[in-house]
Order: structure tokens, then sequence, then C-alpha cells
């Protein structure tokens, strides 16, 4: 019986099939994971760098600029649409669908008066490649500034 017991443990027909399953089970999901954090980063970056594009466009698009964007009187755009198209625009490059990207501008000094500050703030609701659970997440990004012009 012990005979037959080492005879049966020396075989080896069929073990790389089964350790290339394993592997395969595990490493899967492991390489899917990896590429949905990847992205989950690259897009959390982009949309940071579009809102401080955002914010940099409005510090020079002040009263004193001749397309103003702002609440002062005067400007074409007092609800800061122009603000909120270029950080859109900018936040297409993370290969999402940004439709679901959330904007906010706001003068906290009431004007867009150079001298006065600008924040920008932006949300998006990351929609997943894959269907991996625990990897949707709302990113957010916000960034302020002193208008110039």
């Amino acid at each position: 019986m012990l005979r037959r017991l080492r005879f049966l443990l020396r075989r080896t027909h069929g073990s790389a099939t089964l350790e290339t399953a394993l592997a395969l089970i595990v490493g899967i999901p492991f390489c899917l994971y990896a590429f949905e954090t990847c992205m989950l980063t690259y897009t959390e970056g982009v949309i940071a760098d579009a809102t401080r594009l955002g914010v940099r466009y409005a510090i020079v698009h002040g009263t004193d600029s001749t397309n103003c964007s702002g609440p002062s009187k005067g400007c074409g755009d007092s609800t800061g649409t122009n603000v909120q198209n270029v950080v859109t625009k900018d936040a297409v490059i993370s290969l999402h669908n940004m439709t679901g990207l959330v904007v906010t501008v706001t003068y906290p000094d009431g004007t867009s008066t150079p001298g006065s500050h600008v924040l920008v703030q932006s949300s998006y609701e990351y929609v997943p490649y894959f269907g991996m659970p625990g990897i949707k997440q709302t990113l957010q990004a916000e960034s302020e500034g002193v208008v110039v012009y």
C-alpha cells in the first residue's frame, strides 16, 4: 500500500494543465485589477490637471481681458461657462466619457477683477472599464488662484 501511494504521488501527468489553470484563475483578475487601478489613477491625474487648467484660464480672463469670464459687470460669461468648457475639453484625454464631469466655478470675492480669487472644483464618478468590484469611486479635484488680468 505504501508503495502504491508513492507511485501515485510521483505521477505528474496533467500537472502542467492544473498549474496553468490556477495561474490563469489568479492571474487574469490580477491583471484586470492592475489595469483598472492604473486607469483610475490616470483619470484622477487628468481631472486634477484639467481643474488647474481651468483656474489658469480664469485668472487670465478677468475684467481686464477682452474675453472676460466671471461675475463682474461687463463680462459676457458671468457664470463661468467658458472655464467649465476648458476643464471638460481638457479632461477628455482621460479616455472616458466626460458627460458626468461636474465643474463648479466660484469667485469667493464676488468679482473677477484683478486680485480677486477664483475656485474651480471638479467631480467625476469613475466608471470602470470592467465590472470589477471595489473600483467605482468619485474622483474630486479643487484648485484656487488669483485673477491677474
